[in-house]
């Protein structure tokens, strides 16, 4: 209110919604910048009950949850369908492999639109930052030029040349993802912003998974041999320390230690498994293995998904 100014009772209300809409969008700003929750005008003149405010806030900031976990899905969902085009080329259960290759690839693209769009069905509601929509729509253009190899792989037809692609192509395609996961984890503002890293970073650990058995595939292919087994080699360590971050804490990481028993737990059956699976890695790879390591693989992305679900749910 301007210095000399009178108000009354009217005035005054008014100012008291407009002070408190303010200290919401102040606190949680990019939050509702994101899900379009709130204009410079007043609540009441929204027609928003201010009682109603707090479960409003906490809907934008369980549906910003929601984005920063299935936008990170989507970096898993990259390197999933890439690996599984080289199990194509492999021919490790090729009918199983083909059914498993089409689900991901319209994952991924239904989860992509989705992002931009909304959807009830995945709690996703419609990205409104035009600079996250800018993001999300440069990785629908490199996702469309990426398409045909995978899709090819699906038919059978992935020849070296189109699997050499698809080697090529993949990283740029996850690279962009990445940021636009970034920009929602950025959008969570100050009160869960570490939470939404928490998220973000167990999220990545879906991926690395995923990410791991491609390039270990590449090599078994020839693909830039030496160049994927030092890849993965970097990929096992990446994803071992930030296991042991999420448990125990990681400062470099902004991570803090997981202090729910339930959540401790559910890592700690990924710890097992991710005994086991690096065993697999770390030997030379056999056509006889490939369908065990398949398997190893799957078992370990859907507990390390449980916990990504369980700190989305903590939120």
């Amino acid at each position: 209110m301007l210095a000399g100014m009178a108000c009354d009772d009217g005035c005054v209300e008014y100012c008291r919604e407009f002070s408190i809409v303010h200290h919401i969008r102040l606190r949680l700003a990019p939050v509702l910048l994101v899900l379009g929750v709130f204009s410079a005008v007043p609540a009441k003149a929204q027609g928003i009950d201010l009682s109603q405010l707090g479960s409003i806030v906490q809907q934008a900031s369980n549906e910003l949850a929601v984005q920063i976990n299935l936008s990170g899905r989507q970096r898993m969902l990259i390197q999933k369908m890439s690996k599984e085009a080289l199990l194509m080329a492999l021919g490790v259960q090729p009918e199983k492999t083909r059914a498993k290759l089409r689900a991901t690839m319209a994952l991924f693209e239904r989860t992509l639109i989705n992002l931009m769009k909304g959807d009830k069905e995945q709690h996703l509601p419609p990205t409104s930052d035009e600079a996250i929509l800018k993001q999300l729509n440069k990785v629908l253009t490199l996702w469309k030029a990426f398409k045909p190899y995978v899709a090819a792989a699906v038919d059978g037809l992935a020849d070296e040349a189109m699997l050499e692609e698809i080697a090529k192509r993949n990283l740029p395609l996850l690279v962009e993802m990445n940021k636009a996961v970034k920009m929602y984890e950025r959008a969570s503002g100050a009160d869960t912003a570490e939470l939404a890293v928490v998220i973000n970073l167990s999220g990545r650990q879906r991926m690395l998974t995923q990410k791991m058995a491609k390039e270990y595939l590449l090599a078994a292919l020839e693909i830039e041999p030496e160049k994927n087994r030092a890849a993965l080699k970097k990929t096992m360590a990446l994803f071992d320390r930030t296991l042991k971050g999420l448990r125990d804490g990681d400062e470099e990481q902004e991570l803090p230690p997981t202090k729910d028993p339930a959540i401790r737990a559910q890592l700690d059956k990924v710890v097992v498994l991710w005994d086991q699976y690096r065993t697999m890695l770390q030997k030379p790879a056999k056509q006889s293995d490939l369908s065990a390591l398949e398997a190893m693989n799957l078992k370990i992305l859907a507990e390390m998904d449980h916990v990504v679900k369980m700190y989305e749910e903590s939120w």
